[in-house]
């Protein structure tokens, strides 16, 4: 009688065992729960505004995560990663940030020395060494067309902002997007100041922080050549190649670009 009570006691015991997870294993399960998803920030680059990313947006708030889409000043590189700077600070949590175009200018010094900042994502997008400016990158290596489309705009102060010409905005800039929603970005950009394009790029943060790079295959703004060459000296972790690809490519392509972030962020 003892024994059969014996491997009675036993068998609940086992069979509670298998039911109610250990310590540890509850604890793991609600961190899990519980875990808060980064937060990514957004930051357009120039002859855009935050709307560019509205597909992206859609698609990482499908997926449960919190995204600010920055109203990136395009003033100077200096101002405009103080700016970004201020932004960041108001965000608890770790933060993935995304840059497109002259974007990666601003979040490549913005992030320097944010513990919270976890990688950096260039979409078609500028990654400066220390020294390096955004005219001086595009101009690195052949196919760029931007100087022939782009329009000035003297201020008076001794500096020019910089429009795209909204009748060659559509081949120059989103030739893969829809006429339609090229003629609406085409009315709706922010332009450049010409400092922000001439200005020195300071220390930049994908040497500390992990870099993932999206390149456009037909990009006539920053040429492919160039930002394959960047995302290889940044030691990306990850390059997307997106054939066909205008430098509107987080309009186009939403899918690739939000995958791409979300795998960052992970």
């Amino acid at each position: 009688m003892r024994v059969r009570k014996v491997f009675a006691v036993l068998g609940t015991l086992l069979a509670l065992a298998a039911v109610v997870p250990s310590g540890a294993g509850a604890a793991e399960n609600a961190e899990k729960k519980g875990a808060k998803k980064p937060t990514v920030v957004l930051v357009h680059g120039a002859f855009a505004d935050g709307s560019s990313w509205n597909g992206v947006v859609e698609r990482l708030q499908r997926k449960g995560y919190p995204v600010v889409a920055v109203a990136n000043p395009l003033r100077s590189v200096t101002g405009d990663a103080n700016y970004l700077k201020q932004v960041l600070a108001t965000i608890e949590g770790p933060i993935v940030l995304a840059g497109h175009s002259y974007g990666g200018m601003v979040q490549s010094q913005a992030a320097l020395g944010n513990p919270n900042v976890k990688a950096l994502v260039y979409v078609a997008a500028f990654a400066p060494e220390k020294g390096e400016s955004a005219l001086e990158l595009s101009n690195k290596l052949p196919g760029s067309t931007l100087g022939e489309a782009v329009r000035p705009i003297a201020l008076g102060d001794g500096t020019t902002d910089l429009v795209i010409a909204q009748d060659k905005y559509w081949q120059q800039f989103a030739a893969d997007v829809s006429r339609e929603d090229a003629t609406l970005a085409a009315a709706t950009q922010r332009p450049i100041n010409d400092t922000a394009l001439n200005e020195k790029a300071g220390e930049p943060a994908w040497k500390t922080i992990p870099s993932y790079f999206v390149v456009a295959g037909k990009d006539k703004n920053i040429p492919i050549a160039a930002q394959k060459w960047m995302a290889e000296r940044a030691h990306g972790r990850a390059v997307v190649e997106v054939r066909g690809a205008s430098h509107s490519v987080a309009v186009s392509h939403p899918d690739i670009v939000a995958d791409l972030i979300v795998r960052a962020a992970r």
